[in-house]
């Protein structure tokens, strides 16, 4: 009644506020509320539980915050997408019902019509706001419908009587009739079950399978003739009774475990689990495990035992029966049952095999097959020089087998490397230095071999984990030796041809044998160079300039042979490096060689002309540049130094643009100098508008501004 109240009033409240708000809505761009006032529903024969019939449009123009809906039928709900869902499956809904949704924004009511409900009179509004001194005629009923149950896999004749839905109440009249719905009956799987119309007898119509459905859930209801629900719906469960009719199932029909050698009586291997469809709250699905068989039986046909509850296998044999290296084999088959009903007579059963791996640990030392090994090496090799061998009785595919080899003695300057041969376990010793016979000719090396993985506790590696090896270093014929290499020395350029440049130093690593050296050029890319092949001396047989293009960097790099009368004969080659001192042998050059000034000495009538010299300093500037020893130079040209290396040429007075030859000389500052009679080549040119015109000597115009600031530049930057 309480809740009619409130629902009632709101829907009031609603209707003024409503009516009070026409003129802003035409105004606001959102109106709080429900945005359609009036939904339609359409009936097929009631409502299910949790299936939305439709979803209401609600805006309270703030975000929707704190919104609570209420409806007038306490059998659905406004979920949180707005949708009206039934709370149970509901076959009276009634012809219409009201959503009341408020929050301290908006208080708002819409109203939903059931479209082909059944009638129920009266359906005023005060009945369905609560507000009726009436009680609603749903508050009772006079069914009682106890649950039912019915065996798995009956026979037939079909269909067979289940139970009775109970009348209690008096006042059943003979126009009212038996309904039954629900999963099992008019829903899939339908005609399961089905009701007596006037007596209310419930019948199951074919054999059950509980593993399929274990469970149905009907409702029982009354209606008169007309199809009018009188009473109900009650509900009616049925559960499916289990028979043991289900064998045990293993996942796979066959599982793979491990146990390594020597593991304690009583370690666990792997666990087997099979599963039951039957009821796991009967014996039907209580499983026991047991083992049927071995394979081998050897050494004890009781090798494993299996936990008849759990599933898991354990190992019952002694640690040292346990032995890889001494069993028949290292897989074991068992033959695993699983029986259900706890394990009675009358059980059933399910079959796998389980395949046991012993396997292995390190427990058997590696140990050489032989205490001494001998190898040869020449000198100056590398490589591997003998293969050392060892036994080993654990499992080659793991690092129980698999070897390491360490020098552990007699190789102080490390000329020597041990690798693992990964195929066959072999240590393949090398020379990685190479040895020197006059240094040593025997090497005698003490080697450990160990593997990957560690010894169990109680063993330990013996004296046969060690060998030796002798190792003869063999005599080879070795070249000579040059010392220094390279040999470095300083001589001047230009000296006579004969003069003394080097003495080559050569020595012959066999010292236990008497060998003579010759000497020889290997490569002279000047062809200056001349070696006594029995001294070694180095003179020359031309001249040494240092402005020649094989020289580098004031330097000249020639390479010598020096050879043994051995057999067979040995050679060695050393490098001659001659540092080239300067001389000032090359006389200075102008350039550049061709100058440009303009035939009216008003005019650009200034070049700039510079000095050049191959030779370093202080062989070359500062350079003096003078005009020639021709009569009347000097009142037409005027050279004024600028800096070290350039000065300027004027014009003083207009010339007739020709091609003129001015002789120049250049002298250079060596000690003593060296002066060079030359000619510069002046072109006087037609200049108008800063354009120089150079035509009858095939010059091209350019721009004297930007030619004599270039030149300018250039000048300073130096």
């Amino acid at each position: 009644m309480e809740f009619g109240n409130r629902i009632f009033i709101a829907f009031l409240v609603s209707q003024v506020v409503c009516n009070g708000s026409q003129e802003e809505e035409e105004k606001a761009e959102c109106i709080p509320g429900f945005q359609e006032k009036k939904y339609q529903v359409e009936y097929s024969g009631g409502f299910l539980k949790d299936v939305p019939l439709l979803q209401v449009m609600f805006d309270d123009c703030a975000g929707n915050e704190g919104v609570e809906f209420e409806v007038s039928n306490t059998d659905f709900l406004i979920d949180d997408k707005l949708n009206l869902v039934p709370r149970r499956h509901v076959i009276d809904s009634g012809d219409v019902m009201f959503v009341h949704g408020v929050n301290n924004h908006v208080n708002d009511m819409a109203q939903v019509t059931i479209m082909g409900a059944p009638s129920r009179s009266p359906q005023t509004l005060r009945e369905i706001l609560g507000l009726s001194d009436m009680m609603p005629y749903r508050s009772k009923r006079s069914l009682l419908v106890p649950p039912m149950f019915v065996p798995e896999n009956q026979r037939a004749p079909f269909p067979r009587l289940i139970g009775k839905s109970h009348v209690i109440s008096s006042d059943m009249k003979e126009d009212h009739i038996f309904r039954l719905t629900g999963r099992g009956a008019d829903q899939d799987p339908k005609g399961v079950f089905s009701i007596n119309r006037l007596t209310g007898d419930v019948a199951v119509s074919r054999a059950l399978d509980r593993e399929a459905i274990a469970y149905y859930h009907l409702q029982v209801s009354t209606t008169d003739l007309s199809g009018k629900l009188v009473e109900g719906p009650v509900d009616l469960d049925v559960s499916v009774i289990d028979q043991n009719d289900n064998r045990p199932v293993f996942k796979e029909p066959r599982y793979s475990g491990e146990v390594q050698e020597g593991s304690p009586t009583g370690t666990t291997v792997m666990t087997m689990t099979a599963y039951d469809a039957d009821d796991p709250n009967t014996d039907n699905a209580v499983l026991r495990y047991i083992i049927m068989r071995q394979l081998p039986d050897k050494p004890s046909p009781n090798m494993f035992y299996i936990d008849p509850e759990r599933g898991d296998i354990v190992t019952v044999i002694s640690p040292h029966q346990l032995d890889r290296e001494t069993l028949p084999t290292t897989q074991y088959e068992l033959e695993i049952v699983a029986k259900d009903m706890a394990g009675s007579e009358v059980g059933l059963t399910g079959t796998a095999t389980a395949t046991i791996t012993i396997t292995d640990r390190n427990d058997h030392a590696p140990e050489f097959t032989h205490s001494l090994f001998q190898a040869s090496v020449n000198e100056g090799s590398t490589g591997v020089v003998v293969n050392l061998t060892v036994d080993d009785r654990d499992d080659p595919a793991t690092g129980a087998w698999r070897a390491i080899y360490s020098i552990i003695n007699g190789d102080p300057n490390q000329n020597f490397e041990i690798q693992t041969n990964l195929d066959n376990n072999e240590g393949m010793l090398s020379v990685v230095k190479p040895l020197d016979y006059e240094s040593a000719m025997f090497h005698t090396l003490l080697i450990k071999v160990e593997n990957e993985d560690p010894l169990v506790p109680d063993i330990v590696y013996g004296s046969s984990s060690t060998a030796t090896v002798y190792i003869t270093v063999m005599d080879v014929n070795e070249g000579p030796l040059f010392f220094p290499d390279p040999l470095v020395v300083i001589r001047r350029e230009n000296i006579p041809v004969g003069s003394f440049v080097a003495m080559l130093n050569a020595t012959d690593p066999d010292y236990l044998q008497t060998q003579s050296i010759r000497f020889s050029v290997l490569r002279d890319p000047a062809d200056w160079l001349v070696v006594n092949p029995f001294k070694g001396n180095v003179t020359t047989r031309a001249i040494l300039d240092r402005e020649s293009p094989h020289v580098h960097n004031n330097r000249y790099t020639a390479l010598f042979m020096a050879t043994d009368n051995g057999s067979p004969p040995a050679s060695g080659t050393g490098t001659l490096i001659i540092t080239i001192e300067d001389e000032n042998d090359n006389a200075p050059y102008i350039f550049p060689s061709v100058a440009r000034v303009c035939e009216d000495a008003k005019d650009m009538n200034v070049v700039v002309i510079g000095g050049r010299d191959k030779d370093i300093h202080p062989n070359t500037d500062p350079f003096k540049i003078e005009l020639g020893k021709q009569p009347g130079l000097e009142k037409t040209w005027k050279i004024s130094r600028i800096n070290d290396t350039h000065s300027q040429l004027m014009l003083l007075h207009s010339l007739k643009k020709a091609n003129y030859n001015l002789p120049l000389v250049l002298t250079d500052s060596g000690v003593p100098p060296i002066s060079n009679s030359t000619e510069l080549k002046v072109q006087v040119c037609t200049c108008k508008k800063n354009r120089m015109d150079c035509s009858h000597a095939g010059s091209i115009q350019t721009n004297l501004l930007l030619l004599l600031g270039l030149v300018l530049l250039s000048i300073l930057c130096l």
